[in-house]
């Protein structure tokens, strides 16, 4: 069985209510996306809450939400998760500023390490590479999350996108990352 028809099964399995199929795809995407989540939690939050809660929140959301989701590839589930786990970062910094009474976290304690995007854009462009990631098709904002983000090789992403062949998912690759640099040349 693919990835993508394991997804798909465990999807559809999902929305008829099977439990088991929500606790296999919950302890697939587990290790990915804690590895991918590493560090993006900025240092000052950790004091209400760590990474791992929040993956742990990100996939309990995303499993709970599939009612509507459709899967075309594996990419577009990662990509969902992506969006969710940013979004709990966001929901998590807010609350932390709201918080009167807070502590910082001892820099010893936290992971200060930028993530893999943060160490090839810096910090000050990631907004902007957010932004231009947002405005490319759908196609290729999956193709540089699994490349850049996840770290994949090119055979994954051939499984994730449905190509033929790893050439295939390069090409794709390549052709993706020319449109973000030129919206982030814009």
């Amino acid at each position: 069985m693919s990835e993508l028809a394991s997804t798909a099964v465990l999807v559809s399995r999902i929305q008829a209510g099977d439990l088991e199929a929500r606790e296999e795809l919950f302890q697939r995407s587990l290790p990915l996306l804690r590895r991918w989540a590493h560090g993006r939690l900025p240092p000052y939050a950790r004091n209400t809450a760590e990474t791992d809660d929040l993956v742990q929140v990100t996939l309990q959301r995303a499993i709970n939400q599939l009612g509507s989701f459709e899967v075309r590839h594996e990419g577009a589930f990662l990509a969902y998760l992506r969006r969710i786990f940013l979004n709990t970062v966001r929901d998590e910094i807010r609350r932390y500023g709201r918080s009167p009474d807070f502590v910082e976290v001892a820099p010893s304690l936290g992971d200060d390490a930028p993530s893999a995007v943060e160490r090839i854009l810096g910090k000050q462009k990631l907004e902007r590479y957010e932004a231009a990631l947002a405005a490319l098709p759908e196609e290729h904002r999956e193709a540089v999350i699994l490349r850049v983000e996840f770290g994949m090789q090119f055979d994954e992403i051939a499984r994730a996108l449905e190509r033929p062949s790893a050439n295939a998912a390069r090409m794709t690759v390549t052709r993706a990352l020319a449109k973000l640099a030129e919206a982030l040349d814009e």
